[in-house]
């Protein structure tokens, strides 16, 4: 018998090996059956394949091709924080049922998915406006919405209902949820009924574990049935034996006890999806960017202004932007403000006071937006860090050096406070104090529980109670040199919240249809910043010393004096509206003049009210120029030589006119009547002849009182007389009784009755 050759043969998707022949009637056979079942399987389908079949067939392909696309939406999320506050008013109500409906709406005409983030905060509300609110939360219409509680702090009362009507809810982990009913001394059936209806729609939170929130009288049970585990009151136990095999039971919370759950206890119980501390955390876990949680403040209508910050920034200039932002909050009520800043820096005192200011502002009240579209260094990144909000553009710089250098003595305490308006504003303190000190070093660090990134310094990350879960990353600084970062890079690391290459992308992006109000200086800051200017200050000191003196030169008070008070009235004004002086500068200014009247009016002689009075005016001038008294740092010292430069060039001045005036005014056709003529030397020759031949002879031996103190020389009083006089003797008090023992024409020499 011939072998046959071997051969391989792939039959119903296994692979044999046999002898073909065999195979081959194997395969026959199965055609001929599949040849006699044809007719039947044709009945089969001519019997069910119908052309209504044939249609459902049709819309199964089209539900899964919309669940794909269903899917696919999910993945492009559009998130939104609504802020619910306590109480529940109708007014709260219907802000959140307005934006809810934008928001779905401006979702679908993009194509993404809403997320709506529902920050519920603490206090009492009443049951009708609550449940309404959770039966709209939990009606079909937001079912192309994904919903989510978030409870910053514990929430109790009515308000439990509006978290329960979410699709998920996220606590903080020291938080409480809870103790619904507190308010209600009888649980109405009508409300229980609430209660049941807002979990059953959700599932959220279960039946019994809600009706137990609400009615601290009821005992709560955990049951392990063969299938699962559930949360029953005790009532409910025997019906619940009825439809399942109970295996244990045990009390969760006794009767009488309040239904109240910390977020770590909601966790593990199932009904709290994720615990977060800060709205951040609550976009990571829903995988949304950060800016999906930040609030919307503008309760439907914007009220925006532009207020700009360009070149240096000193105090006027700060203060400016201050006083125009309170204004325009007391005057229009505006919730949003974006300040345009291109500057290179120049204060960091100031910068700091202004950054505190608008750290300052109720957030959730008003928004304040930085947009920086060319630079902001230095000290201005310090306003920008201060915003709730930083939009830049692709090239524009954030932070690095600037026009001037901070000291090293001064690092620290800078640091300090910018690290502090960062946190405020949930961003990187680190990045922030390395924007001001070139020595820190700070590093991108992952933890690995989550995957959340931050960035620290040693130090920083040394101090954290988890430091073990962080991983390093890349560094982000450079040695030696401040952090400076660029538009992208700042929207890379958190810092900026956008990026936009013109400013109509900016208004784009917040919904702005028209620009800002540009809120400018009026003519009185104009002013204000002319008069503060080192040119006029130097002006108006020079003019008020040289229209003074020409004032003293004259009898009575005239065109000088008035000159002089206007000069000196502006200087202080102009310094007191931009914030570098106060009423302490005026009246040290104040009491020098009287020292000054006095020691050429009344007590002539030794000048210690001349030098008192002269002090205290030019410590008022050089406090009234600046807004710190001693200096502290580099640039407070620089600021007090400018400002000495500026007095002694007025003092200067005051001398030079004061000279040319007495040699030219007594002649001019107008003004000699301002100033008083010198005396000529005939004239000097003949005073001098006349006071010679003054005899006071009849003065000697006779008797008076000091008027002013003698040291030796002074006046006194003698019969009807004021006499110049000399001590004999030494110094004699003002008021002693004194004679006269000699007289040598107009000397009078006296000497003290004792």
């Amino acid at each position: 018998m011939e072998r046959e050759p071997f051969s391989m043969h792939s039959v119903s998707g296994y692979s044999v090996s046999g002898r073909p022949t065999r195979v081959c009637r194997r395969a026959h056979g199965s055609l001929a059956e599949a040849l006699l079942l044809l007719p039947l399987a044709l009945l089969f389908l001519a019997e069910f394949v119908t052309p209504a079949a044939l249609a459902q067939a049709g819309k199964d392909e089209k539900g899964k091709a919309a669940g794909n696309a269903k899917a696919a939406s999910k993945e492009r999320r559009a998130g939104r924080l609504i802020r619910v506050a306590a109480p529940i008013t109708d007014k709260v109500d219907s802000r959140v049922k307005r934006l809810v409906d934008e928001t779905i709406r401006q979702a679908k005409e993009k194509g993404e998915w809403p997320v709506l983030i529902f920050e519920i905060h603490p206090g009492r509300s009443e049951f009708g406006q609550a449940v309404d609110l959770a039966r709209y939360l939990s009606s079909p219409a937001l079912n192309g919405a994904t919903t989510v509680a978030y409870l910053p702090g514990t929430v109790t009362g009515h308000a439990v209902l509006v978290a329960m009507a979410c699709d998920e809810i996220i606590m903080h982990e020291e938080a409480e949820i809870g103790s619904a009913g507190e308010a209600e001394s009888v649980i109405e059936p009508s409300v229980r009924s609430a209660y049941r209806e807002i979990a059953n729609r959700r599932k959220t939170v279960p039946v019994d574990l809600a009706l137990k929130m609400l009615d601290p009288s009821k005992e709560l049970l955990v049951v392990e049935t063969d299938v699962s585990r559930e949360y029953v009151l005790a009532e409910r136990l025997a019906e619940l034996r009825k439809k399942k095999s109970v295996v244990s039971s045990k009390v969760l919370i006794p009767a009488g006890k309040p239904g109240v759950f910390s977020g770590s206890q909601a966790r593990e119980l199932g009904f709290v999806s994720y615990l977060a501390a800060e709205r951040t955390d609550v976009a990571k876990a829903l995988g949304l960017p950060n800016k999906a949680v930040e609030e919307d403040v503008s309760d439907g209508e914007l009220r925006p202004v532009r207020i700009a910050l360009k070149g240096p920034i000193s105090a006027s200039t700060a203060g400016q932007v201050q006083n125009m932002i309170q204004n325009q909050i007391r005057d229009n009520d505006v919730n949003f403000i974006c300040v345009w800043i291109d500057s290179p820096g120049g204060s960091p005192l100031d910068s700091i006071n202004l950054a505190n200011f608008l750290a300052g502002l109720d957030s959730t009240q008003r928004r304040t937006v930085a947009y920086i579209p060319s630079e902001a260094r230095a000290d201005a990144a310090f306003v920008a860090l201060a915003c709730d909000q930083i939009v830049m553009h692709p090239r524009a710089v954030l932070g690095g050096p600037g026009t001037f250098d901070i000291p090293k003595a001064d690092v620290q305490v800078i640091v300090q406070s910018v690290m502090g308006i960062a946190e405020q504003k949930r961003r990187s303190p680190a990045l922030a104090a390395a924007m001001i000190d070139p020595n820190l070093t700070v590093h991108r660090y992952t933890r690995q529980t989550d995957g959340l990134d931050d960035y620290f310094s040693e130090a920083d990350l040394a101090a954290l109670d988890d430091a073990k879960e962080w991983r390093r990353g890349e560094r982000i600084t450079t040695p030696g040199r401040p952090l400076r970062l660029d538009g992208a890079t700042a929207e890379q690391l958190g810092v900026a919240r956008d990026v936009v290459h013109d400013f109509n992308e900016f208004k784009a992006l917040y919904g702005l249809e028209d620009d800002p109000t540009l809120v400018e200086p009026g003519w009185a800051d104009y002013l204000i910043d002319a008069l503060n200017s080192p040119g006029i200050s130097w002006f108006l000191l020079l003019l008020g010393g040289a229209a003074l003196y020409a004032e003293l030169q004259s009898p009575g008070i005239g065109l000088g004096g008035l000159i002089a008070g206007l000069c000196f009235l502006l200087y202080f004004w102009s310094a007191y509206l931009g914030g570098t002086a106060g009423w302490l500068e005026v009246l040290l200014f104040g009491a020098g003049m009287v020292c000054l009247l006095l020691e050429i009016f009344v007590l002539p002689g030794f000048g210690l009210f001349g030098l008192a009075g002269g002090l205290l005016v030019i410590c008022s001038l050089i406090l009234a120029s600046q807004t710190f008294v001693l200096p502290r740092n580099e640039y407070q010292l620089a600021q007090l030589r400018n400002h000495l430069f500026v007095l002694c060039g007025a003092g200067v001045g005051t001398v030079a006119a004061a000279a040319l005036m007495r040699r030219y005014l007594p002649h001019a056709p107008v003004f000699n009547r301002m100033l008083l003529a010198p005396p000529s030397e005939e004239e000097i020759s003949v005073i001098a002849e006349r006071e010679a031949m003054t005899r006071l002879d009849h003065l000697l031996g006779s008797r008076g009182e000091t008027s002013t103190p003698l040291m030796p020389g002074g006046k006194a009083r003698i019969g009807d007389q004021l006499v110049d006089v000399m001590a004999d003797g030494g110094f004699v008090e003002r008021g002693k009784p004194i004679e006269v023992i000699e007289v040598r024409g107009s000397r009078v020499v006296v000497r003290e009755i004792t």
